[in-house]
């Protein structure tokens, strides 16, 4: 029988990686009661480790979302209440209006019913100009400037100046009534007298708008006129201000929309077909056109698109328009492009369009895919003038009708102070449709807040139930690890006596 010998250094060496490896062991285990995780280090768990990741990078996205959830609740919080205060202010304007449309008010009476209207009226400017964290809610996306400034704008009795244009200059804070002395043609060849007051018709100032010219100078304010307007003479024996009773103008308050707004979409071509070429629908982005081969409207028309920018283009396109060959429709991601002969109706390869939607809704991001849009056009909400890009004439929102908060309290306030009793009487009515529209707005607000609440509440069971899976996952058993802790202590204490006592043993032991 062979016998072999441990050496000494053997069995210290052996001792030592014995206890060291149950000392890591025992330390491992001591780090995860610490923690309270399985998983502290990649080489843990190297496939829970990676679950780890993507369950913490959900879970911060999912954090992400509920900041943007909080931060639309705060827009339209700020919009509802802001709608509600207009409402309550326009049903005080009504109750006045109320009070100045009886026949037993006089013009004095009317006149101090007039300073508080224009109190309240500058009051309806300053709710549209609303902020949440310093960027106003009722101005699109130009949310660092105010939605609406102090304006003037002009009312007309007479239907044959109802759909022409005015342009004004100066400022005022008392409306101007205007009255046409005779018959004429602005911008014609003769002088037409007219008057006008700037105290309701207490005192009158005459004056000459001459042949050729097309500007009323009223002391402070001017109004340009359409060139070729036709206005009629007044008889200013007459109280009346009906439609039988001359031209007259009523220079009194408005709102000037500042903000931007998704009224149009414009295309842009290049190339030298000629082509006329329009886009219609509801587009989010800009969208790229190309045409992919040479053809006419009238055969079939192979296209791209792209909604980046042109760098990847959506290929294989087609349409087909025999019947209508002078124009083409060529289908697009939120609508169509529309194609007309303008002197010709041939198409180039590599014509490219450009479709860009005006933009003035600022979303939000709630969940994987789904928006919101927080702030508002104004002039859809609170109406008043605005102008067209490029142009120097003012527009009345939504037609200049009841529902144009802005233009109805304007044309009261024109009324009341020049004491026209009809006009305050067709005001009340319109003071009605006008706050349905403000309520209908707050309702479409209060809409959306419902919406964030589901989502919110949506967002709360993923985060939930993604915090569940994360802790199956990465977090320790409390119970087992105790006992593991319990065992490993054992181990470790067992290596170190059985060690001890093997290295007190030596052949001198028995010699």
């Amino acid at each position: 029988m062979a016998y072999m010998r441990v050496a000494q250094r053997n069995i210290y060496t052996n001792f030592l990686n014995n206890m060291n490896r149950t000392l890591a062991d025992y330390m491992d285990l001591n780090v995860q009661a610490s923690s309270q995780k399985r998983i502290n280090a990649p080489s843990d768990d190297p496939a829970g480790a990676a679950r780890v990741r993507a369950y913490r990078a959900e879970l911060s996205q999912l954090e992400q979302y509920r900041e943007n959830v909080s931060t639309a609740r705060g827009w339209l919080g700020q919009a509802d209440s802001t709608l509600l205060q207009a409402n309550n202010v326009l049903t005080r304007i009504k109750g006045l209006a109320e009070q100045a449309a009886t026949g037993t008010m006089s013009k004095a009476n009317r006149e101090q019913v007039g300073f508080e209207l224009r109190e309240l009226f500058n009051q309806l400017i300053n709710l549209s100009n609303a902020e949440f964290e310093g960027k106003h809610i009722f101005a699109g996306h130009k949310t660092n400037n105010s939605a609406f400034d102090a304006g003037l704008a002009v009312t007309t009795n007479d239907p044959a100046l109802s759909s022409t244009s005015f342009s004004i200059t100066g400022a005022r804070d008392y409306t101007t009534v205007v009255q046409f002395l005779e018959d004429g043609t602005v911008g014609g060849g003769a002088d037409i007298a007219y008057r006008y007051t700037t105290d309701g018709g207490d005192t009158w100032t005459d004056a000459t708008l001459a042949a050729g010219d097309t500007v009323l100078d009223l002391g402070g304010v001017r109004v340009t006129m359409e060139n070729g307007a036709v206005v009629s003479q007044v008889d200013t024996e007459r109280i009346e201000t009906s439609e039988d009773n001359g031209s007259w103008l009523w220079v009194r308050p408005t709102a000037v929309y500042k903000g931007d707004d998704k009224d149009a979409i414009e295309v842009n071509q290049y190339g030298a077909d000629d082509l006329a070429a329009a886009a219609q629908g509801q587009f989010k982005d800009d969208v790229f056109v190309r045409i992919d081969s040479a053809t006419d409207l009238g055969s079939q028309i192979e296209y791209s698109y792209s909604l980046d920018g042109g760098l990847t283009w959506k290929t294989g396109n087609t349409v087909s328009n025999a019947s209508t060959p002078n124009s083409a429709s060529l289908v697009l991601p939120g609508g169509t492009l529309d194609l007309a002969s303008n002197g010709g109706n041939t198409l180039s390869a590599g014509t490219q369009f450009v479709v860009r939607p005006r933009r003035a809704d600022i979303d939000f991001e709630i969940s994987p895919g789904e928006k919101i849009t927080v702030n508002s056009v104004g002039k859809d909400v609170f109406g008043g003038v605005y102008y067209e890009p490029f142009s120097s004439t003012a527009t009345a929102a939504m037609n200049g009708d009841a529902r144009n908060v802005f233009e109805t309290v304007g044309k009261l306030v024109g009324y009341v102070e020049s004491n026209n009793q009809s006009g305050i009487q067709q005001s009340l009515e319109d003071l009605t449709t006008a706050s349905e529209h403000l309520l209908t707005q707050a309702a479409r607000v209060g809409g959306k807040e419902n919406r964030l609440d589901v989502a919110a509440s949506v967002l709360s069971s993923l985060e939930l139930n993604r915090k569940e899976q994360l802790s199956k996952v990465e977090d320790v058993d409390v119970t087992e690890l105790m006992t593991k802790l319990a065992q490993q202590q054992i181990i470790y204490e067992s290596v170190l006596k059985s060690s001890s006592q093997v290295l007190r043993m030596s052949l001198v032991n028995y010699i």
